[in-house]
C-alpha cells in the first residue's frame, strides 16, 4: 500500500512540475518569438567532452544499474524513485532537444535552470523515502552521489551562462 501511495504522490508531483515548467517555457517562447534563432555557441569548450562523459556515466549509467538491481531484488519503492528520476530526465532532454533543434529558441538556455533544482529535490525526496530500508544503503549512497553530481552540474551551467547568452568579453581577457 505504501508503494502505491508513494508512486501516486511522486507521479502527481512530477506531472505538476512538468505542467508548470512546460507552461512557463511555452509562454516564454511565445513572448520571445521574435528573437533571432538560437544555436549553441561554437566551438565547444575543450572540457565539454569530459563533462558530457561524466554526466553520461554518473547521471545515466550508474542510476540505470541501480534501477536494474532494485527491480531484480524487488525493492519497488526504490524502483519508483529511479523510474521517476529517468522519466523527468527524459522529459528534460526532450524539452532541450525540441527547443534547440526544432524551435531554435533561447528557451533552451532556461530548461536546466528549472529541471536541475527539481532533480536534486527528487533525489533528496528519494533519499528520505528510502531512509528506513537498511538493505538499500548503496542505493541511498547512489542517490547522495547523484545529488552531488547534479548540484555540480548546476554550478557548471551557471558558470556557462555568460557564454550561452554571448555576453561580450573584454579584449584583454580574450587575448590571454
Amino acid at each position: 500500500m505504501t508503494s502505491e501511495i508513494d508512486f501516486l504522490n511522486i507521479f502527481l508531483e512530477n506531472f505538476l512540475f512538468f505542467a508548470i515548467a512546460t507552461s512557463f517555457f511555452l509562454v516564454t517562447g511565445w513572448a520571445w518569438r521574435n528573437t533571432k534563432p538560437y544555436d549553441l555557441p561554437k566551438p565547444l569548450p575543450n572540457w565539454f567532452r569530459i563533462w558530457f562523459l561524466t554526466m553520461q556515466i554518473g547521471g545515466i549509467i550508474l542510476p540505470l544499474v541501480g534501477l536494474v538491481w532494485v527491480i531484480w531484488q524487488g525493492y519497488f519503492s526504490a524502483a519508483i524513485v529511479l523510474i521517476s528520476y529517468f522519466f523527468m530526465l527524459g522529459l528534460q532532454i526532450l524539452s532541450e532537444s525540441l527547443s534547440l533543434r526544432w524551435f531554435h529558441s533561447f528557451v533552451f538556455v532556461m530548461i536546466p535552470y528549472l529541471y536541475l533544482p527539481y532533480r536534486v529535490w527528487q533525489l533528496y525526496q528519494g533519499l528520505m523515502l528510502l531512509n528506513p530500508v537498511s538493505d538499500l544503503a548503496w542505493i541511498r549512497n547512489l542517490l547522495f552521489i547523484e545529488i552531488v553530481l547534479w548540484t555540480g552540474n548546476y554550478a557548471l551551467d551557471l558558470s556557462q551562462l555568460p557564454r550561452l547568452v554571448r555576453w561580450e568579453v573584454r579584449e584583454e581577457i580574450v587575448s590571454r
